[in-house]
């Protein structure tokens, strides 16, 4: 087992649940990602690029995205609080999951994923 995914079992629930749902996604929906332990949280690549990250904090897990300047679908749903340039989905619960919002998210990402970070 690597470090990305012993982070994400040894989360506490409800995250652990969350997180195991949007690993479920990702993988199942972003053709080529590739999970990795960075900055001390699970992130995923592409290509040898950051797509995006997955980060229990506080009461609610983030997905954040790496080119989140670049994104244009369901802006209103993303969290950029104490941010500059990174947007995430923040889930405090499994229902929070609007699974159609996530994949149209996830597939906006992907279309940007060989954007610079910077617009």
């Amino acid at each position: 087992m690597n470090p990305a995914e012993e982070y994400i079992l040894n989360q506490p629930e409800p995250y652990r649940g969350i997180l195991l749902y949007l690993q479920a996604v990702i993988e199942g929906a972003i053709p080529g990602v590739e999970l990795k332990f960075k900055y001390k949280i699970p992130f995923y690549y592409i290509n040898g690029k950051p797509y995006c990250y997955l980060n229990q904090s506080k009461d609610y897990v983030d997905l954040g995205f790496w080119n989140a300047a670049h994104l244009t679908v369901h802006l209103e749903q993303m969290n950029t609080e104490g941010r500059k340039m990174m947007k995430s989905l923040r889930y405090k619960s499994l229902e929070d999951i609007d699974t159609t919002v996530l994949k149209e998210v996830l597939e906006d990402a992907y279309s940007v994923k060989d954007r610079k970070f910077w617009k």
